[in-house]
């Protein structure tokens, strides 16, 4: 594959916690235009491989390219550019409980002095009428939001900057049924109205086949399966059944 065609690419990724290994050694592809969704067990490190490779935490060994760069060897302003490039849903929202909204939202830009806090105000109006939310919620701090409120502002600042990439850790954990839709739906339309690539951890196999093109299974620190998502259920990878049993109602079908 040529350099270029993949957006992200892991080689030998590691990483370890003491004498606790993580990550043994994770291969993956990432190319640009796909949707795929990461699946695994509960402390897998699915949440710790998706922040290496944004960068929050460096691999003990391997390499992560960005658009064929090793991210490791990025002079400090190539770093930023790229930072430029993403959008991330943090799995608690991530929201800084200190600001009221429209500061969350435009805080990316407003820190980079790319807008002034006119433009900050106006741009978060935007991107919360994008998640149907309306302009008055801007002026609310974190802690006066609903769970579901603070998945939508979230995902409202992830997509502020019109990313290349989205990354979205548990988008739907600790939501009802109704609202999970809700949040796949706005996904599905963000991802879609900005051409972008999306990375997404989910526990959730019902969204995560809404959402995705692509999955991969993140099993004992490795990808132990990956390919197009309709090939999942039909999968012969023991684990990746035992998963799917897992995450399976009684009547056989995947569930919220």
């Amino acid at each position: 594959m040529g350099i270029g065609f993949n957006m992200i690419t892991l080689s030998g990724v590691t990483k370890s916690f003491g004498e606790i290994d993580v990550l043994k050694g994770v291969d993956l592809e990432l190319r640009r235009g796909d949707s795929m969704v990461l699946i695994g067990g509960s402390g897998s490190g699915k949440s710790l491989l998706l922040k290496t490779m944004i960068g929050l935490l460096l691999p003990d060994d391997g390499t992560v390219e960005i658009d064929g760069k090793d991210t490791l060897q990025m002079r400090s302003s190539e770093r930023r550019a790229f930072d430029e490039r993403f959008g991330m849903l943090f799995q608690y929202g991530g929201l800084f409980d200190g600001m009221p909204v429209w500061r969350n939202i435009a805080f990316k830009l407003l820190q980079a002095g790319q807008i002034n806090e006119r433009q900050a105000r106006e741009l978060a109006a935007d991107k919360l009428a994008v998640v149907n939310l309306g302009p008055e919620v801007g002026d609310l701090y974190p802690a006066e939001l609903s769970g579901g409120m603070q998945k939508r502002v979230g995902l409202a600042r992830a997509i502020a900057t019109e990313p290349e990439v989205l990354f979205l850790d548990e988008p739907t954990a600790g939501l009802d049924p109704i609202m999970c839709n809700i949040i796949y739906d706005m996904i599905l339309k963000s991802v879609e109205e900005l051409g972008a690539t999306s990375f997404v951890i989910t526990s959730d196999m019902a969204g995560a086949q809404l959402i995705s093109n692509k999955m991969a299974m993140l099993h004992e620190g490795r990808i132990g399966w990956q390919g197009a998502t309709s090939d999942l259920v039909d999968a012969e990878h023991l684990e990746v059944k035992r998963f799917l049993d897992s995450k399976s109602g009684r009547s056989g079908d995947l569930v919220c």
